[in-house]
């Protein structure tokens, strides 16, 4: 039987069930916004009421330990860290004089000719960026911004665009120092990123900086580009086509070791290949939807414009999105999405075959441009048109229809929108919640489908699969190369055969805990990174001014 019980804090929990020697679980809490008489006494304004069941101790501290685990999962990438990478971005943005934006063409001209070798390195310019949107073109694109909109309305995706817009000069600013401060291994690869940039750029008193960013970084590739990933192809594939998780698994993890064998080189040849295709497809798709509905789309920009400073009131029976809800889940989903001041996307850029960092960073400066700006626009404008993002909300249709009152609340987990969903019977004084984990995907899914019935769905389907699989192999780079950076050459083989034998573990198990632990090891990847743009932007403006004096570039 649940039992409720007023507390103030966890301790009081544990107070209580050392008093009355019975272990309990926390199952779920809220914050009420008024006095409300219970079982136990009077719960008070701010007060916070904890349902509990019996269970064993073990269940208990597990239980509290991933509390608190949310807890600084909503700390870390809270509004702090947030306004942290939108204003150093748009410091560089400044500190550039817009260069990014005026420079767009000639990146997209340098990205034609990086097809072929254009000075030292691992591999062509073009492959490298292949190679940092095979990790960012994920399901941040089709699950994430699904997500964004379903809890913050069409606000969120003006939101997104300006993180991208700014995120432009973080990703260009993050590849010219990992190119000018990159080394040679003992293999004669080149290696590079912010734990390169920060050892050579900042001096040897910062070099505890970069082995902070290259641990996190190796731990974070587990959940967010492995396990997470793995466990995405393989619920949309049991979804769509009945596979078992495991038979996913597994074959995935025999694909990606093959690629493996190979090394970057290998892995650059592949996403210079899939990542074109499976972008152009899913480009295609939504135009196509788009096309359908091409009558449409000014009412819609009109509405994601308008929402993105007043509240949406027709979100699914709930109150609506405000307008916080939607700069909290715009921001936090465009940097999931695109990575920028993560410190990801430079060490693919580090092994490009280039001459100059400046001509790199022009090239990777497109990867926010293609990610956010082109595909997750598509998304967001096939959810607006469709009409989809208002539906009402199945859980709210079931409740209200048994004489309910649904109320949600949304966690502050960015990786990926959790939402709980109560419904409270008055005359019941009973609870019921929904523990829903919601991904956005199925948002995505049925805006395909309403347009193009029998065929919308595969293609969400089918892209996401590939999407996760190609972030696998994007990921594996980075966690590779800050595995190297701390111990070595001779830590390589190890690493890549634990990170095969994650991919059939991350497919078949519940990825809750794995979301918020990965989550917080990314905003810890992404301090080290900030902080070293901060300190080195006087290098990259002065990089970049005179390249473009020189040259008189265009």
């Amino acid at each position: 039987m649940i039992r409720q019980l007023p507390v103030a804090s966890h301790q009081l929990l544990i107070d209580w069930r050392l008093a009355a020697g019975t272990s309990f679980r926390l199952i779920d809490w809220e914050r009420l916004p008024q006095e409300k008489p219970g079982e136990y006494g009077t719960i008070r304004r701010h007060s916070v009421m904890l349902s509990v069941q019996p269970c064993n101790r073990r269940g208990l501290v597990l239980e509290l330990i991933k509390t608190l685990i949310g807890d600084l999962n909503g700390l870390v990438w809270g509004p702090p860290m947030l306004i942290l990478i939108l204003g150093i971005g748009s410091f560089l943005m400044v500190g550039l004089r817009a260069m990014p934006l005026t420079r767009l063409g000639y990146g997209f001209r340098m990205l034609w000719t990086g097809r072929r070798q254009q000075g030292a390195g691992d591999i062509t310019p073009f492959n490298a960026l292949m190679t940092s949107l095979s990790a960012t073109i994920g399901t941040g694109n089709i699950a994430g911004v699904g997500t964004a909109i379903a809890i913050g309305g069409p606000g969120a995706l003006f939101w997104m665009w300006c993180t991208a817009l700014v995120g432009m000069a973080t990703k260009y600013a993050e590849a010219v120092l990992a190119v000018k401060y990159r080394e040679v291994d003992e293999k004669g690869n080149h290696v590079g990123g912010p734990m390169y940039y920060i050892k050579n750029g900042l001096g040897k008193r910062w070099v505890w900086l970069g082995g902070t960013f290259a641990a996190f970084g190796a731990l974070a590739g587990f959940g967010i580009g492995n396990g997470v990933q793995a466990n995405s192809v393989a619920d949309a594939l049991e979804t769509r086509f009945h596979v078992d998780y495991w038979i996913t698994g597994v074959v995935m993890a025999v694909l990606v070791g093959l690629v493996l064998i190979g090394g970057i080189r290998w892995i650059a040849q592949v996403a210079g290949k899939l990542v074109p295709f499976m972008a152009i497809a899913y480009v295609l798709g939504g135009l196509t939807v788009l096309g359908i509905n091409i009558a449409g789309i000014p009412a819609a920009l009109a509405l994601i414009v308008s929402y993105a400073f007043t509240p949406s009131a027709e979100l699914g029976g709930f109150a609506g999105a405000t307008v916080m809800l939607a700069i909290r889940f715009g921001v936090a989903r465009g940097i999931f999405s695109n990575e920028a001041g993560l410190g990801s996307a430079p060490i693919a850029h580090a092994a490009a075959k280039t001459d100059d960092p400046v001509r790199q960073g022009s090239v990777a400066m497109l990867g926010t441009f293609i990610d956010t700006l082109i595909i997750c626009t598509i998304t967001g404008l096939v959810i607006v048109t469709s009409g989809q993002w208002k539906i009402e909300n199945p859980e709210y249709l079931e409740c209200v229809g048994k004489g309910g009152t649904l109320t949600q609340d949304v966690s502050t987990s960015w990786g990926i929108g959790r939402t709980k969903n109560t419904c409270a019977f008055a005359s019941e004084g009973e609870t019921a919640v929904f523990n829903k984990v919601q991904t956005g995907a199925s948002l995505s899914a049925a805006s395909f489908s309403s347009e193009l019935p029998g065929i919308g769905d595969y293609i969400v389907t089918l892209g996401l699969a590939l999407f996760a699989f190609t972030t696998i192999l994007g990921w594996s780079v980075y966690g590779e190369r800050c595995v190297e950076y701390l111990f070595g050459v001779h830590a390589i083989v190890p690493f890549r055969v634990l990170w095969v034998l994650a991919i059939p573990l991350g497919a078949t198990v519940s990825l809750d805990f794995m979301w918020l632990v990965a989550d917080i090891l990314n905003a810890l990847m992404a301090v080290p990174n900030l902080i070293a743009l901060l300190l080195l932007s006087p290098v990259v403006f002065k990089v970049t001014r005179d390249y473009f004096r020189a040259a008189k570039r265009v």
